[in-house]
């Protein structure tokens, strides 16, 4: 990452979400999910996708606690990136692939948005970096994501790497600790 950009991380509270929303557009990142994707069950996904998921997480905000970190680069949220502990998430919960790897308690890294101009220069890395150093902060001893690994010799195109890239989960310090799908390995830091 240029040593010009500078990232300061703050949690999404009420008072920035304007910043959120900003990020996030129009389209709500992609496609209208507005990072409920992994709060919900599919049906109740697609039936508030868009302006359903948008008010969705605006209440989450407005009730707390902050359901993830903002990445600024100056005055201007450049990135995003969702944590809470893991039974925050039903997609999680649901999923065969992504089951606990044991019964210890682990907060969870389910997803990242990076605005266009801002991808390829690190982010992703900053913010999980971030992200274990406020989950330490409530109370949290392990943090774990999801990444997906692209094909070897694909290039992913950036839409479908919302959960991360392996490499930026290495950089910022994880292992990988369960692996029951060749493209989903389980990663985890120890805090």
């Amino acid at each position: 990452m240029p040593s010009s950009l500078r990232l300061r991380f703050h949690p999404l509270t009420p008072g920035r979400w304007n910043d959120f929303e900003t990020l996030f557009g129009e389209r709500g990142a992609c496609g209208g999910c507005w990072c409920m994707w992994p709060r919900l069950a599919r049906p109740e996904f697609q039936k508030q996708q868009g302006a359903g998921n948008k008010r969705a997480m605006n209440k989450i905000v407005e009730s707390g606690p902050p359901p993830g970190l903002l990445a600024y680069a100056g005055h201007q949220a450049v990135a995003w990136c969702a944590l809470a502990p893991r039974g925050t998430y039903r997609v999680l919960a649901n999923s065969r692939i992504l089951k606990p790897v044991d019964g210890r308690p682990v907060w969870s890294v389910v997803c990242f948005f990076v605005a266009k101009p801002f991808r390829r220069r690190g982010i992703t890395t900053k913010l999980l970096e971030a992200a274990a150093t406020y989950a330490r902060k409530h109370g949290a001893r392990i943090i774990e994501g999801y990444p997906v690994e692209p094909k070897t010799g694909v290039r992913s195109p950036d839409v479908f790497v919302w959960t991360g890239l392996p490499s930026a989960f290495v950089k910022a310090g994880f292992a990988e600790v369960a692996r029951r799908s060749s493209a989903r390995p389980i990663m985890r830091r120890e805090l």
